[in-house]
């Protein structure tokens, strides 16, 4: 099918393009390693400099005390940037040089890619050594990519007459066709807020009041409970797909989408698939108290992890949420996910996105709520323009590492029984303050669970999906997590049900009172002994 985010045909493209993002990854990690070097040669080379200087001194006899700094503070010398005053060596010069010069062609070659749309150069996959591109052939073939795996292992220079190699080929081919089609009407499709790693502090109401915890309680899900959620869909055989993995995709010369039931997604026997997505990620002010994570970062890998400070002020960078914590599991556990998936994140504005404040009213300082106006007054030297730039370098590296995003409106909006005109006004404000962090997006994942129609489907006269429609959504997702899952695949959109993950309905699994859960997990082992309970959500048990 047709991607449209990327303009490409997914289905016959997305093996090299997966494997052209894993041999960026590994040039990048080279490129790392000369960057490494290059600075443990230059801080021994300003170490040397110092050494002479001190005997030197020493030599002359002089004495006193040496400022560090012009102005007598303290000079730091960053692990990532080096300012050095004398000449570099003829191989550090080289070897910067080769290092930025990867660089650039990587940027020139990532955007060539995603503009392209014709089917990229298969060449550009297959470089590397023989044992790395069989290695990464490997980890698309546990990810069910076995053409992929099968192509790249063809760009091999003679590998007709390489036994290892033709072997493993066979091997990918008749995995491949012992895989069997998935019923994409029956894919379930689960979902988390962010998860709680604190559970003193977020269910703590002397500091966040019994409303606040009664929320925190019912809609988080936390970090031992998530573990244990992932590691159980894992043993039962479900396998991440993408929501547009279920639909076949077409578009007229005009424009117009079409959609028909997928019947080429293939799975190994025994094994099913279940769409994720998680929402809000934005690190909102109210979950300040609460010890969650306040941003997404890169790693020295440039792998995305949260920022967390945790109550005793202490900083960390590490897997402190669903994104890092779960591409952590997938690294282990290749087969998890189909083709490299990992989940839609559904992002709201108000408060920005991934923790940067990127709504534009952190710029004029109109419309502020009193936590945004006290968040500015406590960050003096927050730069608008900055935090837009490091929230896009995050939604390039999330889209790196298999996700995709959704609206979920800008403000949160409940959107049963407002007018197209108030969509609008909404949706134009995300479009402003999140598409362009983002890019363009062809899915909505309602707040609140609600949606624009019955489970009938939404019709002609419907003026809120003739207005999203117009604005170029076409998949739809609300909350039901009444039955085991709910798709719906028309000529025009595609619809699918949401169960959620959290405190409330992991009790309520627990107590027995659905038996929604039971094809993921046995809640009564999951659920958190660390929660208080009886789990309210809206005031109801």
């Amino acid at each position: 099918m047709t991607d449209p985010q990327y303009g490409m045909n997914h289905d016959d493209d997305y093996e090299l393009l997966a494997a052209q993002r894993r041999e960026r990854r590994r040039r990048r990690r080279e490129r790392e390693r000369r960057m490494r070097i290059l600075m443990i040669l230059g801080f021994i080379a300003i170490l040397a400099a110092a050494a002479a200087a001190i005997w030197f001194i020493a030599l002359r006899g002089r004495t006193g005390s040496a400022k560090s700094g012009a102005d007598g503070g303290t000079v730091v010398i960053s692990s990532q940037t080096q300012t050095q005053t004398e000449p570099q060596t003829q191989a550090q010069t080289e070897a910067q040089t080769q290092a930025q010069t990867e660089a650039q062609t990587e940027a020139q070659t990532e955007a060539q890619t995603q503009a392209q749309t014709q089917a990229p150069d298969a060449s550009a996959a297959a470089e590397g050594t023989p044992e790395a591109i069989m290695e990464n052939a490997r980890l698309l073939a546990a990810g069910y990519d076995y053409d992929g795996a099968i192509a790249l292992l063809t760009q091999i220079p003679g590998y007709e007459d390489n036994a290892a190699i033709t072997e493993q080929i066979s091997t990918y081919e008749a995995e491949r066709d012992a895989c069997v089609p998935v019923d994409v009407l029956t894919v379930p499709h689960i979902f988390y807020h962010s998860l709680v790693n604190d559970p003193e502090a977020a269910f703590n109401v002397s500091v966040l009041g019994q409303f606040a915890v009664d929320g925190m309680n019912a809609w988080m899900t936390t970090v031992d409970e998530f573990d244990k959620i992932t590691q159980s869909l894992y043993d039962n055989g479900f396998v991440y797909v993408r929501l547009r993995d279920l639909v076949t995709e077409t578009v007229d010369a005009d424009g117009t989408v079409h959609f028909t039931p997928n019947t080429q997604l293939m799975l190994p026997e025994g094994k099913k698939a279940v769409v994720l997505s998680v929402d809000d990620l934005s690190y909102y002010h109210s979950y300040e108290s609460a010890s969650f994570p306040d941003h997404l970062v890169l790693d020295e890998n440039g792998k995305v992890k949260c920022h967390y400070v945790m109550t005793d002020g202490s900083e960390h960078v590490g897997d402190y949420d669903v994104v890092p914590r779960l591409n952590t599991f997938l690294e282990e556990h290749p087969d998890g996910a189909y083709h490299g998936a990992r989940g839609l994140i559904a992002l709201t504005g108000y408060n920005g996105v991934f923790g940067y404040r990127t709504d534009i009213d952190y710029k004029v300082k109109e419309n502020l709520m009193s936590d945004q106006a006290k968040w500015l007054e406590d960050h003096p030297d927050f730069n608008y323009e900055q935090d837009i730039a490091d929230a896009t370098v995050i939604a390039n590296a999330l889209k790196e590492e298999g996700w995709e995003f959704a609206s979920h409106t800008w403000g949160h909006l409940s959107v049963t029984g407002k007018s197209a005109e108030a969509l609008a006004t909404d949706n134009e404000k995300w479009v402003n303050t999140v598409q362009n962090i983002v890019g363009p997006v062809d899915t909505i994942i309602f707040a609140h669970g609600n949606d624009i129609g019955s489970w009938e489907g939404y019709s002609a006269d419907n003026e809120q999906y003739a207005y999203y429609n117009s604005a170029g959504y076409h998949f739809y997702c609300n909350v039901d997590g009444s039955v085991p899952y709910w798709v719906q695949i028309t000529d025009s959109y595609v619809r699918q049900g949401r169960i959620d993950l959290d405190g409330y309905q992991l009790y309520q699994a627990s107590q027995g009172n659905t038996s929604v859960l039971d094809q993921f997990m046995t809640a009564s082992e999951v659920f958190d002994s660390r929660r208080p309970t009886p789990v309210v959500a809206n005031g109801e048990v």
